[in-house]
């Protein structure tokens, strides 16, 4: 048995392809599966079997496209009623592909009818968990509603123990969610690879005795999850098609100014201190590249289904594409350039002061600091008389935000230049702090620590 893993860092997620050299499986497929594709013809395997763990809360799944363009026997609970033909599995249930033996075990927890595979080649197992049993802890519970999400957490803590108990010990986990997901929940390691037997010692669901205490503390610890999550199960249950990944022509300078004076969303791609310096006057700054979370944020942020304008270079516009269809965005426009004098020329710009914190401590007294962290990121530790409005509310509270001149801040800098270029659009003046928020205190602003840490 070979497993392949195809990485979807942008949401914190992994697809695995599971062979034996000649036939395999693909256990939760993202929406872009010519990456899929690509991992199968390297391996030199044919797909007999496409298995979906569950219905999914935080991508658009690839799955039934996949299974269609293979041939392949589509997996699904059979629990899920949904609308398109597949091969429903239940608990116990097993599966032949080649010489491998694919088993289902009910996990319910971070969804009802979730499902585990325990896949056997000899003496070998493999657990793919989904979002079960993650590194260090497990799926969050909080997705399906408020009334489901004690019951959910009863089950989760039940399924994880069921689960290493089917399992052999030596056994590897291969969960889909917990490298960044907002899916996970609790203190995930942040290991890359793991066994059955190293979370028995080290995962809170398995170490924790106390069923009652681990729910209280699960839920409690539960944190804000992408707006966009809404939109993902429907769209999964009814059967997503295929995306379109080519990049459309670029919109001349006219169409795009006029875009802007319509007040339609126009999403710069660039750095952030780019931005800052010079942009579109409308635009909103939603800075492309490793480790910015850019997808999440920006289904998090803007309003679902409106139109939408990405400016960038070529290669960044077409790699958001990519990452938008995977959350269900689909063919958004472009125009493609290195800044506003390329893009639209002659066009309106502005721009804003970019700082660090030093600068921050020369900041007048009537200023506001705007803490734009989730709300228990503020809680934790804070800038003393700072007002939090988390990111992703801002839109809708704009009408919160205190008077006067701002000045910005997050945890990185990332949401905050996507707040101050929100805040800029809405017609308030503004100053970015570009700054880790942990340096604060060291450059003498006074942060407070409610909680007495």
């Amino acid at each position: 048995m070979e497993v392949v893993t195809i990485e979807t860092p942008q949401l914190g997620d992994r697809t695995y392809l599971v062979h034996d050299g000649e036939v395999g499986v693909v256990i939760d497929p993202q929406r872009d599966t010519d990456r899929v594709d690509k991992a199968v013809a390297d391996a030199g395997v044919r797909i007999t079997h496409v298995a979906e763990t569950h219905i999914h809360n935080d991508y658009v799944t690839g799955g039934l496209q996949l299974a269609t363009a293979h041939n392949a026997a589509y997996l699904v609970s059979a629990e899920d009623d949904v609308p398109y033909q597949r091969q429903p599995v239940s608990d116990g249930d097993t599966v032949h592909v080649g010489r491998l033996v694919l088993r289902a075990v009910a996990t319910p927890g971070h969804t009802h009818h979730h499902l585990s595979y325990i896949i056997t080649d000899g003496d070998r197992q493999a657990v793919f968990s989904g979002g079960s049993l993650l590194y260090g802890s497990v799926g969050r519970t909080d997705l399906v509603s408020a009334e489901d999400t004690e019951p959910l957490t009863h089950h989760q803590y039940a399924s994880v123990r069921r689960l290493v108990e089917e399992a052999g010990k030596d056994a590897g986990l291969y969960p889909t969610h917990g490298f960044g997901s907002f899916c996970s929940s609790g203190p995930a390691s942040g290991a890359e690879a793991s066994t059955i037997g190293e979370q028995l010692a080290e995962n809170h669901a398995l170490t924790d005795p106390d069923e009652e205490h681990f729910v209280r503390e699960l839920i409690h610890n539960l944190t804000a999850y992408p707006s966009y999550y809404a939109h993902m199960a429907p769209i999964n249950m009814a059967g997503p098609a295929a995306p379109d990944l080519e990049l459309p022509d670029s919109l001349d300078g006219d169409e795009l100014a006029s875009r802007l004076g319509r007040g339609e969303w126009v999403v710069d791609l660039r750095n952030r201190i780019a931005f800052a310096g010079n942009h579109l006057s409308g635009s909103v700054s939603f800075e492309y590249g490793d480790g910015t979370q850019f997808t999440a944020f920006l289904g998090w942020v803007l309003p679902w289904n409106e139109k939408l304008t990405l400016v960038g270079e070529r290669q960044d516009v077409e790699d958001a594409i990519r990452d938008l269809s995977r959350i269900g965005i689909d063919n958004p426009d472009a125009a493609i350039g290195a800044g506003p004098a390329e893009v639209a020329p002659g066009a309106a710009t502005s721009w804003y002061e970019s700082v660090g914190w030093k600068e921050v401590l020369q900041k007048p007294g009537d200023d506001t600091v705007l803490d734009v962290r989730r709300t228990d990121e503020f809680q934790d530790s804070h800038i003393r008389d700072a007002v939090n409005i988390p990111v992703h509310e801002l839109l809708r509270r704009m009408d919160e935000v205190p008077p006067g001149r701002l000045w910005v801040h997050c945890g990185s800098g990332y949401r905050s230049a996507v707040a101050a270029s929100l805040l800029q659009r809405a017609g308030r003046d503004v100053v970015h702090i570009d700054g880790n928020f942990h340096r604060a205190e060291k450059a003498g602003l006074p942060v407070v620590y409610p909680k007495g840490d």
